[in-house]
């Protein structure tokens, strides 16, 4: 997976993804109904790092594929939404 440029943002969309869904389901719960911060600091700072790097990784996509902007944004509003990058998966398919 790691071998070509779909395949990395595919990887890397799907880590994302389970961060993002780690931070909204589990951590920020644990934070505002059983006050406990400390989930969202180690989940948030892990989140935020792996959407950087889903950003790299797309713009190194998009330029490697000449994506258009249309093309390239898909996936960039997909990884807003908590399970975005597991329903655009299938269409980032080699």
């Amino acid at each position: 997976m790691w071998n070509t440029p779909i395949g990395r943002l595919r990887l890397i969309g799907w880590v994302e993804g389970l961060s993002f869904v780690l931070l909204v389901f589990i951590a920020m719960p644990l934070k505002y109904v059983w006050d406990e911060p400390e989930a969202v600091r180690v989940v948030g700072m892990a989140h935020g790092v792996l959407w950087m790097a889903f950003c790299a990784v797309l713009w190194d996509t998009a330029a490697k594929k000449s994506w258009t902007l249309r093309q390239s944004a898909v996936p960039f509003v997909a990884a807003l939404l908590p399970f975005g990058p597991f329903i655009i998966d299938r269409r980032l398919r080699d």
